[in-house]
């Protein structure tokens, strides 16, 4: 009997499983069986990877050849099987000797002709095979510097089976020289989804890029509406911007992302694997480390939205949108049932997806901006109002985002159009993204300093109860958000978001704690009401 095995790695969701890929031969009928609860594509592995062989000058065993996948009570699914399906059985054919194989961990898709295609995942599934103690990782040549993030592991990249079948078994390397006629390398057609990028809206879009084309000094007025943005990412709360076609409302959601501070090597991490298993990792930059940016189109589905589709779950963009920004332009207009199943994400920063195949947790954390015009028109708040439409339609339109969805949202701002004065004023631009970025990455800095040795990050991630208890206003300071409570303009919830965006207002600002200006202007983003204080946080520091 002969027999061979190596590793390779099956992905749940973002977390990844080491597999065993064992392979047997024994006298018989020539035959190839896979076993281990292989999904369509793995089954049909077989050809790919006997046509592979072949193609590469190796020989197939013309033996009863039994391919196991262990566990095998674990679901198997996709091409990233192919390489290791393969060399198990030339080390079991004794092409390759099996002891080198056993403590390897291969992943990645054979084409026909013996190229190593790259398979979505690389990174979750290196830093499983990194957690479980393995410490040699085979990829394709594409995908190695998405699998070198990962520390403590080796790496090898292979553009062929030959190649790898000569790095094993110690002979010499053959080139294998890229298409180099001015057309894409075809091999990196693996790393992306069809139908996914820039269109979409589901897409990474760095700091980096609206550095250059997205200045917060762009926008003309709407002072409440960028001291807002400037709270949103300096605490990470929820926004909700409602004002008429034109005021600018997509235009502060573009510019919040390159407010936000770069993501620290474990977030970029988290991010970069969650696109990675989408599909939507661009080629030649592995990681990301600035904060996606993801605008759904409101006719998006709810498994497009929070994760699901036929088969394994994938991600949704609120998981494409973890560590960054989800924007929903037009929010009334997504189906009321797809903007409810927000709710459980924006509370627990993950979401819980159950599937016949099994339960799959995506990572969720991600901050949330809601634009809406005020009516079906959307001339309903301008001054000299033409807005005709009856007032049967403009409450329907507006219930159609739910109150326990708009309890969550921390921030709610009236976008005013802006006037022929504003536009025309000499000097008219404001403070520039540089400068309010500068601000926010301190008022984090001293919000890490406080938070240091507790679970959470951000003013908007503390717990109602430890905010009441261990977290403190000056005495006095909530006096006028506890009487709102009493005459029900705020809900238990909301009072705890208002003491949030406090202390995120006193980090902004400088102070120790918060005190009855920095609450004020925490309720005046609350409820809209004005508190009779100056909204710039310039003017308040």
């Amino acid at each position: 009997m002969a027999f061979a095995r190596t590793c390779s790695v099956a992905l749940v969701g973002v977390e990844g499983v080491v597999v065993e890929v064992q392979a047997d031969l024994e006298p018989g009928v020539a035959a190839f069986t896979l076993v281990g609860l292989p999904d369509k594509s793995l089954t049909e592995s077989r050809d790919r990877v006997r046509a592979a062989v072949v193609n590469s000058g190796g020989e197939w065993p013309q033996k009863k050849l039994t391919v196991g996948l262990s566990p095998a009570s674990v679901p198997k699914a996709g091409s990233g099987f192919d390489l290791a399906v393969a060399c198990a059985v030339l080390g079991a054919s004794e092409r390759i000797d099996p002891r080198v194989l056993a403590d390897i961990v291969m992943i990645g898709e054979l084409g026909l002709d013996g190229r190593v295609r790259p398979v979505r995942g690389i990174l979750p599934a290196v830093l499983a095979a990194a957690d479980a103690g393995y410490e040699q990782v085979v990829v394709p040549e594409c995908a190695a510097a998405e699998a070198s993030l990962v520390p403590g592991v080796s790496v090898l990249g292979v553009r062929s089976l030959r190649q790898l079948i000569a790095v094993l078994a110690d002979e010499p390397v053959p080139d294998e020289a890229p298409d180099d006629q001015g057309r894409p390398d075809p091999l990196l057609a693996g790393l992306r989804v069809p139908g996914t990028g820039a269109a979409t809206g589901m897409h990474s879009i760095g700091a980096a890029q609206h550095d250059h084309d997205h200045d917060l000094a762009d926008v003309v007025g709407q002072i409440s509406a960028r001291t807002a943005v400037e709270v949103a990412a300096a605490g990470g709360h929820h926004l909700f911007l409602e004002g008429p076609p034109g005021a600018g409302k997509t235009m502060l959601a573009e510019r919040l992302p390159a407010v936000l501070p770069r993501l620290t090597r474990e977030d970029s991490l988290e991010v970069t694997a969650v696109h990675s298993v989408a599909g939507l990792l661009p080629p030649g930059k592995p990681l990301i480390d600035v904060a996606p940016y993801c605008a759904p189109h409101h006719s998006a589905t709810m498994q497009s939205l929070v994760g699901g589709g036929p088969g394994v779950a994938r991600p949704g963009a609120v998981s494409l949108a973890h560590r960054g920004v989800l924007f929903l332009d037009e929010a009334p207009e997504f189906h009321s049932q797809t903007l409810d199943a927000l709710r459980q994400p924006l509370e627990a920063g993950h979401v819980v997806i159950a599937r016949s195949a099994g339960v799959v947790r995506f990572p969720a954390r991600f901050l949330m901006v809601l634009a809406a015009n005020p009516c079906p028109c959307g001339r309903f708040s301008l001054r000299d109002s033409l807005c005709e439409c009856p007032p049967s339609a403009i409450r329907r339109y507006q219930s159609r985002l739910s109150g326990p969805l708009l309890d969550r949202v921390d921030l709610r701002v009236e976008v005013d159009p802006v006037t022929r004065a504003q536009l025309t004023a000499p000097g008219a631009r404001g403070e520039s993204t540089a400068t309010v970025a500068d601000r926010v990455r301190q008022a984090r800095e001293r919000t890490a300093a406080r938070l240091a040795g507790t679970p959470w990050r951000t003013n908007s991630e503390v717990p109602g109860r430890e905010l009441r208890t261990r977290y403190h206003a000056v005495a006095g300071a909530m006096d006028e958000a506890e009487r709102n409570l009493e005459r029900g303009v705020l809900t238990a919830r909301g009072i705890d978001r208002v003491l949030r965006v406090a202390w995120t207002v006193a980090d902004l600002v400088g102070h120790d704690r918060p005190d009855a200006t920095d609450v004020a202007l925490a309720l005046q983003l609350r409820t809209g009401v004005p508190r009779g204080v100056p909204m710039a946080i310039g003017a308040l520091t």
